[in-house]
């Protein structure tokens, strides 16, 4: 399934960290803060935002930023411009 943003928004795949562990505890997902890093699937239609952002693109997003959903069995957040904040080089 192919899933097109529209206007200023951005299709994002976050990028999940390892598992961590401290001495002998491991820390569940739960209690871990979620991703704020993720990478970009698919750009918005607006022309301005396709200037900025390209597919493949890793981003820093606002913590709490995006509606959650899930596409072939993967988790996917739809973000606005305005809630990235800003585009990892490497």
């Amino acid at each position: 399934m192919k899933v097109q943003p529209i206007d200023d928004r951005l299709l994002i795949e976050p990028i999940e960290e390892a598992e961590e562990r401290v001495g002998s505890i491991i820390i569940p997902d739960t209690a871990k803060e979620k991703p704020r890093m993720g990478k970009v699937i698919a750009v918005g239609t607006d022309e301005d935002l396709q200037n900025v952002f390209k597919e493949g693109d890793k981003v820093l997003f606002a913590k709490y930023a995006g509606e959650e959903i899930k596409l072939d069995g993967k988790e996917y957040l739809i973000v606005q411009r305005s809630d990235v904040l800003a585009i990892v080089r490497e």
